[in-house]
């Protein structure tokens, strides 16, 4: 029997929610190797298609689940508490499976082809937005990477970096301008092993070392008409959707909310199994580290209900959520670093030692820093409508 307009050839794998603790457990089992040897975590990606999370958010008219905002906060949660590589590459494929919920944005040809490729084998995607002189588009400016017309449609040529999962991606959304005497912005779908593609090796960096966000450089490469998404006049781009926006600012700090849950899993076995001479009991037994634990516990706690919160009120169809959203990510990401600083602080030497998986999670945890909206752009926002807003408003 033939599909149904917009479904997959072949269904998709279901999103075995009930076994999210497995997949962690699996995700960990593996996560120390790869920080060590950086290489892609192939058995892990393998592991999240497995469980039919990776395609999750697939909408439903393309026969997926559609999970929305708080469940896929619930997924990288744990994902994260695993691997947090893993969930990181997974995330830029769960939002980008989700902004195709209504009319979404992809030609639908480009994005049924996506769909089919993910029941097969996991089909990553990634949009590849910051370049060396631009840095973040969030930030303002023009990219580099530009788009000429051909005769089968667009020749691509610029340098992205990085671009998380880029050796695993099946689909690159590279934002880029046009050459025309007045250019335009968008993103062109490039299909995995399309021609003029080379991936060159660059990450090399403090955590998430296993997630590869390499540079990637486009030599010609081709871009038919019906793999172009948002084609628009650079002076009317308007930069992410907002709902969207609200989708990085809460499902990014929660895989940072699971490695610093996996900092405090360690640390409790630590001090449970650590019995010095002296004490003749485990340091669990001490009052200032069951202070200490139930404190970094309460902080990650409210923080965690703070994202589900935010998340049902989206799912719930809550509009203008974005500067709470963003403020909800400043919260999110302070505790989680700061849960696992003062897990190090508590232990010392122990903490840092490359034995114990704490270092690896203080090392990984640092990078929620870096993801858009940065702390800065948050506070200025925040402060002038604090500022500058009706008093007696909100």
């Amino acid at each position: 029997m033939p599909a149904a307009a917009g479904l997959s050839a072949h269904p998709l794998r279901p999103p075995a929610l009930e076994r999210l603790r497995d997949v962690t457990r699996l995700l960990a089992v593996h996560a120390e190797a790869r920080d060590r040897d950086a290489a892609f975590p192939h058995e892990g990606i393998a592991a999240v298609h497995e469980a039919g999370l990776l395609t999750a958010t697939v909408p439903r008219q393309f026969g997926g689940a559609g999970l929305g905002l708080s469940e896929t906060i619930r997924i990288l949660h744990a994902l994260g508490r695993g691997d947090p590589s893993v969930a990181l590459v997974s995330a830029m494929t769960l939002i980008e499976h989700a902004g195709q919920q209504g009319s979404g944005t992809w030609p639908k040809t480009a994005y049924a082809a996506l769909v089919d490729a993910s029941a097969a084998a996991p089909a990553l995607v990634n949009t590849l937005r910051v370049e060396p002189d631009l840095g973040t588009p969030a930030r303002g400016g023009l990219p580099a990477t530009v788009a000429s017309r051909s005769d089968e449609g667009w020749r691509l040529s610029g340098r992205k970096i990085f671009s998380t999962g880029a050796v695993a991606l099946s689909r690159m959304l590279v934002y880029a301008r046009t050459d025309e005497a007045v250019p335009r912005v968008g993103q062109f779908v490039v299909v995995a092993g399309a021609p003029g593609v080379t991936v060159e090796p660059t990450w090399d960096h403090l955590g998430l070392r296993a997630s590869r966000s390499d540079d990637v450089v486009f030599a010609d490469t081709p871009v038919a008409d019906d793999h172009v998404v948002g084609l628009v006049p650079a002076e009317a781009a308007r930069g992410i959707d907002p709902a969207m926006a609200v989708w990085f600012a809460l499902t990014l700090p929660a895989i940072y909310l699971g490695v610093a849950r996996a900092a405090l899993d360690w640390l409790g076995g630590f001090l449970r199994a650590r019995v010095p001479t002296a004490l003749g009991a485990p340091l669990a037994t001490l009052p200032r580290f069951r202070t200490a634990v139930g404190e970094i516990d309460a902080e990650l706690s409210a923080a965690e209900d703070l994202l589900t919160a935010l998340a049902a009120r989206q799912d719930g169809g809550e509009a203008a959520l974005g500067p709470r959203a963003a403020g909800a990510k400043l919260v999110s990401t302070r505790a989680a670093i700061g849960a696992v600083e003062r897990a190090v602080a508590l232990i010392g030497n122990n903490g840092l030692t490359r034995a114990n998986p704490l270092e690896r999670h203080l090392r990984d945890v640092l990078c929620a820093r870096v993801h858009t909206p940065q702390d800065d752009v948050i506070t200025a926002a925040l402060g002038a409508a604090a500022l500058d807003g009706d008093p007696e408003g909100a």
